[in-house]
């Protein structure tokens, strides 16, 4: 008789741009399958090639995906250190639409109480976006803009069917305009925020269903 074959939990990839990003994301360890911090370098052309790169290795085939790092805020009101649960991606490649936004919105707001939670659009530019532009993304319904998400969620895609996620820390927004993205620092520590979303992720993770054989 034939030994049932058991599923083999899901590999998770968190993707970031930047090394702070990478530092307050390192050491995951999650409860439901290996987790791989992905650093891809700035900008969307970067993170669709890390991206593809990653998830070309056979042990990635079902590996579940989420973008995650600093973004900036485009809603009136909000505030550095709050964040971002993307329902779609969008980008000039295309939209994606993320995966359990509930589960992951609600993990979050457990993991992070005092913190805001925003759902919403999340789109993607080539650069950093400053002063009327601001105005100008929001106009199309999206609540926040970086750089990476939909370019790594794109890719993802289309390396195969997957979960795909965005989780952002706002650390930029219309009363709050950094001078440059790189000094995150003051009131508020965004790196805390970041490194304090890890339980929400792996609940995310815990919660998706074992990929089909």
């Amino acid at each position: 008789m034939d030994t049932p074959q058991v599923p083999r939990p899901v590999p998770l990839v968190i993707a970031c741009a930047l090394t702070i990003e990478r530092l307050a994301l390192r050491g995951a360890r999650g409860p439901a399958g290996p987790v791989t911090v992905l650093r891809s370098g700035m900008g969307p052309r970067a993170a669709e090639r890390a991206m593809t790169r990653a998830l070309d290795a056979a042990a990635m085939r079902d590996a579940a995906v989420i973008a995650s790092g600093f973004c900036a805020g485009l809603v009136p009101g909000m505030h550095p250190g709050d964040l971002i649960v993307a329902e779609e991606a969008r980008g000039p490649a295309g939209t994606t639409v993320c995966t359990d936004t509930e589960v992951l919105a609600k993990a979050l707001a457990e993991a992070l109480p005092g913190r805001t939670v925003h759902t919403g659009p999340l789109i993607g530019s080539d650069h950093v976006v400053r002063g009327p532009e601001r105005a100008d993304l929001r106009a199309t319904g999206a609540i926040a803009v970086d750089m990476e998400s939909a370019a790594t969620l794109k890719a993802a895609q289309q390396t195969g069917s997957r979960p795909v996620a965005a989780v952002r820390v706002v650390v930029d927004a219309p009363e709050h305009e950094l001078v440059r993205i790189g000094t995150v620092r003051g009131g508020i520590s965004a790196f805390r925020v970041l490194r304090a979303v890890l339980p929400a992720f792996f609940e995310w993770h815990r919660s998706l269903p074992l990929p089909r054989r």
